[in-house]
């Protein structure tokens, strides 16, 4: 039985999407010039990824998107959040821009366009140029000035037909996972790297927001930032110290410097490294922004690990709770009170559900259908938080699910499925699940309130 959800509470305006990123989807790897990213490399290392899958075909999105802009529209999207490939665009990561790469996102944005479905652009989304990588990567200051660069191509070239931009995606995933787990690209483990890797990514967001304001007078320009509500696995005092260490590595070391209060000192501290700082660093990465993306998945409960890895908490497995697929407890409470977190204590003047999604296992029906009604009961949870969220005043503006398909999901490869549409990865065939029916029901809704 579906949920009953208060859609009222949206603005007349309210912008329903779905989301996607370039490695995830678009394959085509080697074609029209593109060079190897990072995730290319990382991916096609033994062991790496489960099943030791690869991008190199995804979703055949390259070559398919027209088919994809279909879905869109089938399902009442009137935005699509996506990013461009880095390497597809400037292959050697510095240097001439590669027309090839540039005319497929024409075209794109064009479809896109003209199904009237606005994209909203996001320049980096963890696919960095190898040959940056091999220079440094995040790590030097070089890689930063990159990305603003890089930004002004795209931005010349779409800026006429694309207003709404985001610098980066989930910086956290790229500085932490990236650099200091090794579970992602580039696959270091190095808290010194991670630290000046994550340093660096955030001043690459101000250069490269600069870069688009100079390129499109009147752009939107945001950041999406990933984050989980933080609570404690008992009152004691060193749990609570815990839970406070890891809100900061989580949430406080990406929001803090944006919002123009610098790199939090206790976590300085605690990380011992010294920044790679120089002077009118701080303000060039607290940029104002027009808008901010929230990207929610679920919370955390951590208890004091002392002799564990920085920020010495470990995660505390509730019993009994609902959990998706990738074994991530289901609590839609925490995306309201995260909207709400940005609303209130950081000024946020505009809101975006930039990813919000679950990966359950999907089964094919024999005539064809796939009933996911566990991925539709957790789609209607956040969208009511959502609701819950504006009637207190959340300036949210839009909702984006995660995902229009289902993907190479990083280091899980192809074995866990996010999509509102089915992939059938050796036919490419396109099934939209029950899910994604019931989003577009829950689009037409909406848009019947205001009619």
């Amino acid at each position: 039985m579906s949920e009953a959800i208060d859609l009222a509470a949206f603005p007349s305006d309210f912008v329903w999407g779905t989301a996607t990123s370039a490695y995830q989807i678009e394959g085509a790897v080697a074609e029209d010039g593109r060079t190897p990213s990072i995730w290319d490399t990382f991916s096609h290392t033994p062991g790496k990824i489960d099943n030791d899958d690869h991008g190199d075909v995804a979703c055949d999105h390259y070559h398919r998107w027209p088919e994809d802009i279909a879905l869109m529209k089938e399902l009442g999207a009137g935005a699509y959040r996506m990013s461009i490939a880095w390497p597809r665009v400037v292959p050697g990561g510095d240097g001439p821009v590669h027309a090839a790469g540039l005319d497929f996102y024409d075209r794109l944005v064009d479809g896109l366009l003209d199904a009237g479905i606005t994209p909203n652009i996001t320049l980096y989304h963890w696919d960095l140029p190898q040959a940056l990588q091999d220079r440094g990567g995040w790590t030097s200051r070089e890689t930063a000035e990159h990305l603003a660069a890089y930004a002004s191509a795209v931005a010349g070239r779409l800026g006429d037909r694309v207003t709404r931009w985001a610098t980066l995606n989930e910086p956290l995933c790229s500085g932490w996972i990236g650099h200091l787990e090794g579970r992602m690209a580039p696959g270091l483990t190095d808290l010194t790297a991670a630290v000046h890797a994550s340093y660096h990514l955030l001043l690459g967001h101000g250069l490269a927001a600069q870069a688009i304001r100079a390129a499109v007078p009147g752009a939107q320009v945001g950041l999406v930032t990933n984050h989980s509500t933080v609570e404690t696995a008992s009152t004691r005092p060193e749990d609570l110290a815990a839970a406070t260490r890891m809100d900061g590595h989580t949430n406080r070391w990406w929001l803090d410097p944006v919002y123009g209060r610098g790199f939090p000192a206790d976590m300085r501290e605690l990380y011992g490294v010294e920044l790679p700082e120089r002077a009118g660093d701080l303000e060039t990465i607290a940029v104002p922004l027009d808008w901010h993306g929230l990207n929610y998945y679920f919370p955390v409960t951590v208890a004091d690990d002392p002799a564990g890895p920085v920020p010495y908490a470990r995660e505390v497995r509730l019993p009994d709770v609902p959990r998706t697929g990738m074994d991530w407890q289901i609590d839609a409470d925490g995306l309201e009170a995260f909207l709400m977190r940005l609303t209130d204590d950081y000024g946020v003047r505009e809101l975006y559900v930039t990813e919000n999604g679950s990966a359950f296992p999907d089964t094919v029906a024999p005539d064809g259908t796939v009933d996911d009604s566990d991925r539709a009961r957790y789609l209607e949870q956040h969208i009511s938080a959502c609701a819950r969220a504006v009637r207190k005043g959340a300036p949210l503006a839009g909702y984006y699910a995660w995902s229009l398909l289902d993907n190479f999901e990083w280091a899980y490869g192809y074995d866990k499925r996010f999509g509102l549409v089915h992939v059938d990865y050796a036919t490419q065939t396109r099934t939209i699940k029950s899910s994604g029916h019931r989003y577009a029901d829950i689009i037409r809704a909406h848009r019947r309130l205001q009619a």
